[in-house]
């Protein structure tokens, strides 16, 4: 894959891609993956938003995303994008709430290619922490506690994102 900034974060690595001016997606890479400087300013921009969310969860990022998903998972994306930090839903509950199913929920989820932006790690199970990444176990579970720890920490439970039609490249 070929990322235009690789930024060292506190549970491994994200691979940044982007357009010239669009977010198109955000890797988990494993701790032991180098960092890589930012190859465009439009890539420092997006780093430098990641590393302040770090720093304060209730940080609202501003970057242009271009999301490439189903009529379907746009829906999932933007529902998760209204869960206010601080907060989970299950699957089941976005579901009812979209007049789904959880499993093509979690399936939306899974296919998710902003993750943190878009938090599908605020989707838990009904009964546990569900899955992240589509992995049920794992670093991969480690990395969705991480987030949801970060931001309780400092929930303010106010400013929604949105993810505007511009943004959303449809």
């Amino acid at each position: 894959m070929d990322y235009q900034a690789k930024l060292d974060v506190p549970f491994g690595v994200l691979g940044i891609c982007c357009t010239g001016d669009a977010l198109t997606g955000i890797a988990f890479l494993p701790a032991s993956e180098k960092p890589q400087r930012a190859t465009s300013a439009f890539a420092k921009t997006v780093c430098e938003q990641l590393l302040r969310y770090i720093e304060n969860p209730d940080v609202r990022f501003t970057v242009p995303l271009e999301l490439n998903g189903t009529p379907h998972q746009q829906k999932v994306w933007q529902a998760m994008c209204d869960i206010p930090r601080g907060e989970t839903r299950s699957y089941g509950e976005l579901a009812a709430e979209l007049k789904s199913c959880a499993q093509a929920v979690g399936q939306a989820c899974g296919a998710n290619p902003i993750p943190i932006i878009i938090p599908c790690h605020r989707v838990v199970g009904r009964s546990g922490l569900g899955g992240f990444m589509r992995h049920a176990s794992g670093a991969s579970l480690d990395i969705k506690r991480w987030l949801l720890a970060h931001e309780q920490k400092s929930y303010a439970g106010r400013d929604n994102l949105v993810i505007s039609s511009e943004a959303r490249n449809l």
